[in-house]
């Protein structure tokens, strides 16, 4: 249970990074949600380092924590112990302007066409909206929407109306993705086809992105890194690079050493 007196998040910065500084920096953070019994501790042990335009898979059991990370690498959470960082420079960090967010639905306005909903956040900051037009039509274009602008939600697929999900991320020209478990409700196929698409959307925008999945498979196949979580309350397992060539392709899942990463997880999960 979340605690109505969430403790407020530090004060964090967030800048373009030198190569050699990491871009996020999480060091033996806690999170306890506190309720009216009793206290839950939700993350006891995440550490880890992340450069600028990495792709971070966080893989670990249902109620593990993973979104909890989350939460608190987007501000929307307080951390109990710990550090947490994200940039190094003297600008302060704006959520809602340094974040974008895409979640397992897509969340689409179902009464506003597509390009309107990708716009929703440049409208909530109060950004030029000509200029956020055109960007936003440049991303629909980039997710492989061109010709959709002017469609609902309804009238697409739910991979197409995910595709819609992340230009609407990416619109407001965020440094930060946090995407929670966003194919998960997609068939298989699907699904695969969305891990290739945004492979070649995170090459293209280079940006940093974060990518929660229960999937072993899917982290490996994504990751530049991978952080592995222990079943609840999160403790760091493991936390490793993934040395596969980019472009990934689905056929490396049938490498050894695509093999090996994913029996690394299963070993660090006990599912052997």
């Amino acid at each position: 249970m979340e605690s109505k007196n969430e403790p407020q998040a530090a004060p964090r910065s967030i800048a373009e990074t030198p190569d050699d500084v990491p871009f996020i920096h999480l060091e033996n953070v806690r999170k306890i949600y506190r309720g009216r019994g009793e206290d839950f501790l939700a993350v006891s042990d995440v550490t880890l380092d992340i450069q600028a335009g990495e792709l971070l898979s966080l893989v670990g059991p249902s109620g593990c924590g993973k979104t909890t990370v989350l939460k608190i690498l987007a501000g929307l959470h307080g951390h109990d112990g710990g550090e947490v960082r994200i940039g190094n420079g003297a600008a302060r960090f704006e959520p809602g302007r340094d974040v974008g967010m895409v979640f397992q639905q897509s969340l689409l306005l179902k009464w506003r066409r597509i390009l309107d909903n990708v716009l929703l956040p440049a409208e909530i900051l109060g950004l030029r909206l000509g200029e956020s037009r055109e960007r936003a039509i440049d991303l629909l274009a980039m997710v492989g929407l061109r010709g959709f602008e002017q469609s609902y939600p309804y009238e697409l697929s739910g991979g197409m109306q995910q595709r819609a999900a992340i230009a609407r991320a990416l619109v407001h020209d965020p440094k930060l993705i946090l995407m929670d478990e966003p194919f998960g409700a997609l068939d298989a196929l699907t699904r695969e086809k969305m891990n290739l698409e945004l492979l070649r959307i995170w090459s293209e925008s280079r940006k940093t992105i974060v990518f929660v999945t229960h999937s072993i498979q899917e982290a490996v196949l994504l990751g530049s890194h991978c952080a592995v979580l222990t079943a609840g309350p999160a403790r760091m397992a493991d936390f490793f690079p993934i040395d596969l060539p980019y472009p990934r392709r689905l056929d490396q899942k049938t490498s050894a050493a695509f093999g090996d990463y994913t029996r690394r997880i299963y070993h660090l999960l006990g599912m052997e």
